[in-house]
């Protein structure tokens, strides 16, 4: 089952998407919640009327009235998440990036997976993102899958983690580098650099969608492994490209970290963490490493981003400078030593 989140006359509402075709979940049956989050708090029993009502929609049994994707606006499948957390599961993006600053591999990465807390409440979906003058020093898109909790949980290990996933989406971990590796210098982060917008989306596809694409997760891991191509697209050129299969990291043993001494709950979202090529940062720094005349790429007023994971649709957003000259960056002070 397809979930989307979309916005018809003004009214933001919960439906099942199907060939292109959106049915209202209220429309369907007066007793869903017509929210993702109320949704998703509903339980499984909810859930699993809504499958329901989903295979009947490709058995082409479902004679109630429906939205065409092309007449309505899609939100973010997950509006108003619980929380956000982004993880940090490709080693081939990790060792990358830090070859590209001259560092060694940091060992740590294949102990245990790690996540940070990003701002849920600044999630977007499909559209336009505004970005201020600060997030133009080197904007960034980072090409990411990300799961949905479905179930309150706690100390839930890894072997049992992935009954926790409701759906899947895209995400795209916006980040602003020169904020970004400004406040991490002080060995705190990331916050500035990311808290601006974490775009997911366009659908919200349960774990069923996608059982034909699962794979063994990689030697001395846990979990579920899924054979989902990855791309990203900058104004119509192809400049990444990957698979959430090579996330070492599984999503189940990301959860497992997640849940140790607290509780998830349903719509908490948690991201992969950026895969192999995802984002220009490591692309920029494969370049010049291999070619001292090569010109960095950032993001730009203006600029188109489409990702597209298989299984999970194509997520686009166009970037838009918020006219203003406000800046954080040129707030700074300057050290009395240096005066």
């Amino acid at each position: 089952m397809k979930l989307v989140t979309f916005i018809h006359n003004k009214n933001s509402q919960l439906g099942i998407i199907h060939e292109g075709k959106i049915w209202a979940l209220k429309d369907l049956d007066a007793s869903f919640p017509d929210k993702m989050r109320k949704f998703l708090f509903a339980g499984e029993t909810v859930m699993e009327k809504a499958k329901k009502w989903d295979e009947q929609i490709k058995l082409g049994k479902v004679a109630k009235p429906f939205f065409l994707e092309t007449d309505v606006m899609l939100e973010a499948p997950v509006p108003n998440p619980t929380s956000c957390r982004d993880g940090y599961a490709f080693r081939q993006h990790v060792a990358a990036a830090r070859r590209n600053r001259g560092v060694p591999m940091i060992e740590e990465f294949d102990q245990y997976p790690i996540f940070y807390f990003t701002n849920h409440n600044a999630i977007q979906g499909p559209g336009v993102i505004d970005c201020m003058p600060d997030h133009f020093q080197k904007l960034d898109f980072e090409l990411e899958a990300a799961i949905v909790v479905g179930k309150k949980g706690r100390n839930i290990k890894a072997s049992e983690a992935d009954d926790y996933i409701a759906g899947f989406m895209i995400m795209n971990d916006m980040s602003a580098r020169t904020l970004q590796m400004e406040e991490m210098l002080l060995n705190l982060g990331p916050a500035k650099g990311k808290d601006f917008s974490t775009v997911i989306g366009p659908y919200f596809v349960t774990p069923d969608e996608l059982e034909q694409f699962k794979v063994p997760a990689k030697a001395n891991h846990v979990g579920n492994a899924y054979n989902l191509n990855m791309k990203c697209w900058v104004n119509g050129i192809l400049v990444s490209e990957g698979n959430v299969a090579d996330m070492d990291w599984t999503f189940a043993e990301i959860l497992e970290r997640c849940a140790y001494g607290v509780d998830i709950l349903p719509g908490d979202v948690i991201g992969s963490g950026t895969v192999g090529t995802g984002c220009f940062l490591e692309l920029n720094g494969t370049g010049l490493l291999n070619d001292k005349n090569f010109k960095p790429q950032w993001l730009k007023d203006g600029d188109v981003v489409d990702m597209e994971i298989t299984g999970l649709g194509k997520l686009s957003n166009t970037i838009k400078k918020v006219n203003t000259d406000f800046s954080i960056l040129a707030l700074k002070k300057i050290p009395s030593s240096a005066q």
